[in-house]
């Protein structure tokens, strides 16, 4: 027997978020694909003065960072029609409702769930078994590496200097796990050395087996497994040793080098384009009260994703100023001057 229903993964993936924000009385300015503030929700128990709330209207998810709500478009619908999203059958209402309103398209009969008398039933995968050792993350290093060039042309021929080079403690690795690539030391908050990265010097090489960096893998030894994790730290975060009024954050190793270079010391990276929520915390601790920190990303869309993903998590709690890159441009394309003019020093 079939009958009318629901597919909640379509129906998420066909919402116009803003539209079904819009219909709860929330005002969309922004052109952006992030909407930022005051938190609407009917049960929200933080402060009304300050703009919690952010909404991805790409992805279709929320979050208010002063009464801790957060979800999909769906459990957004449902809080403001004071349901909780966790009653299946009062969410299965709400669910209908907006799939009327908005995706009246979508409606149509649930597939035959019985199943074919000659239909073979699917393998099912074993999960592979769980590690019993001890984990220990970002061990500080009982090493150094040796022998580094840092006289290797990728670097200078970059615009690096000498005194870079030797302050980043960088340098072209000729063997063991990152030879033919340029050694990164990475340094945890309280500045031990808790692993290499590893920047290939011929971009043409790289592949999805032979990435741009490579970064510490897991290792087991005396009976433990060593894991590196560089969401609980941040690059060069460690010389910042009291909060600063400015702070800027890039994504990677070469913008912080030459911002450093370029006379902006107080500048952190998250190695990439995501930032967690650990990041986002020490991002707040480098930083005063009153202070402003900018995001300065690649222009690109991780780029772009970068800079929504900091908005979210350190807007409510920081001024925050988005330099945008032109298309293709980082921010090693800059100068002293485009630098300082840039970020209003």
């Amino acid at each position: 027997m079939k009958t009318n229903w629901i597919d909640f993964k379509a129906l998420r993936a066909n919402l116009d978020f803003a539209a079904v924000l819009e219909h709860y009385g929330l005002t969309i300015k922004s052109k952006s694909k992030q909407h930022h503030g005051f938190c609407p929700l009917p049960n929200h128990n933080g402060k009304r003065n300050s703009p919690s709330f952010s909404a991805n209207l790409e992805r279709g998810i929320f979050q208010c960072f002063g009464c801790g709500a957060k979800g999909n478009a769906l459990e957004f619908a449902a809080l403001m029609e004071k349901i909780d999203p966790r009653d299946g059958a009062a969410l299965r209402e709400v669910a209908a409702k907006l799939q009327q309103r908005f995706c009246p398209d979508l409606r149509g009969d649930a597939p035959d769930t019985k199943a074919s008398p000659t239909a073979k039933p699917k393998p099912v995968k074993k999960p592979a078994p769980e590690s019993k050792l001890p984990v220990e993350v970002n061990v500080p290093l009982d090493f150094t590496l040796q022998g580094l060039d840092a006289s290797h042309p990728y670097l200078l021929n970059r615009g690096f200097t000498p005194e870079t080079i030797v302050r980043f403690g960088l340098g072209y690795c000729s063997r063991g796990m990152l030879k033919s690539r340029v050694a990164i030391p990475l340094h945890d908050a309280v500045g031990a050395l808790v692993g290499y990265a590893g920047r290939v010097v011929d971009d043409a090489t790289i592949t999805e087996d032979n990435p741009r960096y490579r970064f510490p893998g897991e290792r087991k030894r005396d009976g433990k497994l060593f894991e590196f994790r560089k969401t609980l730290f941040l690059y060069n975060g460690y010389r910042i040793k009291a909060p600063v009024d400015d702070l800027i954050v890039v994504e990677g190793f070469t913008s912080v080098w030459w911002l450093d270079q370029n006379g902006l010391p107080d500048v952190v990276a998250t190695m990439g384009a995501d930032c967690s929520e650990r990041q986002a915390e020490l991002i707040m601790s480098l930083v005063k009260p009153d202070g402003h920190v900018w995001i300065i990303p690649d222009g690109d869309a991780a780029g772009e994703r970068h800079a929504q993903t900091l908005l979210a998590r350190i807007s409510p709690h920081r001024f925050v100023r988005w330099v945008k890159m032109a298309e293709g441009k980082q921010p090693t394309d800059l100068s002293d001057k485009e630098l300082k003019l840039e970020l209003l020093l």
